[in-house]
């Protein structure tokens, strides 16, 4: 698909851990964020590359582009948290990366979350009194944080868009681009070496 110019200028975090992401949510809004001409940089908690997983056997590797403890917030303009459930389970653990998710809504960058990677922000403490959805079996841990969670297959809410599982990432896409083309001016843009 040639690049339709949405995203042209604008820079989006991937950010994952070193195992355990879902492939298909990492490499299809990846494709996305590509197709409308914006850079995506994956970003993880250590150098090398991250090792992906097709449910539960081992996908590809995906080199890292940017450490956590690296990364400028101002040089990005949108996150992107691909699900999976180790992936999730992994980056609440890490302070840095917590920090970085709560910058992002702390400066109004739209985010956006499907499957199990909404446990990476009710660890930032961001999801208290939006309206959101998951993976169904992170519903409880998601309303026990204050939000409002819903059976959807996409739901916006005040630049956060969450999605339920890779059924859904068409929508997910569609919208990822729509609301990360709508957001504040973006920041120069990066290559990933820049990152």
């Amino acid at each position: 698909m040639a690049d339709n110019g949405q995203l042209h200028g604008r820079t989006v975090m991937f950010l994952c851990a070193k195992e355990g992401t879902e492939q298909v949510e990492l490499t299809e809004p990846w494709k996305a964020v590509q197709e409308a001409g914006g850079t995506p940089v994956l970003v993880s908690e250590t150098p090398g590359s991250i090792q992906a997983f097709n449910h539960l056997d081992k996908g590809d590797r995906f080199d890292v582009d940017a450490v956590i403890t690296q990364v400028k917030i101002e040089n990005y303009d949108a996150l992107v948290l691909p699900g999976g459930v180790a992936n999730p389970d992994l980056l609440r653990t890490i302070p840095d990366v917590v920090q970085v998710v709560g910058q992002f809504f702390a400066n109004r960058k739209p985010v956006a979350a499907i499957c199990h990677a909404p446990w990476t922000l009710i660890e930032a403490d961001v999801v208290r009194g939006r309206r959101m959805t998951s993976f169904p079996s992170i519903a409880t841990d998601l309303r026990n944080a204050g939000a409002e969670w819903v059976d959807e297959e996409v739901v916006v809410d005040q630049g956060l868009i969450t999605s339920r599982n890779p059924d859904d990432l068409p929508a997910f896409c569609r919208t990822l681009v729509e609301e990360f083309a709508n957001a504040p001016e973006p920041a120069h843009a990066l290559s990933a070496d820049q990152a």
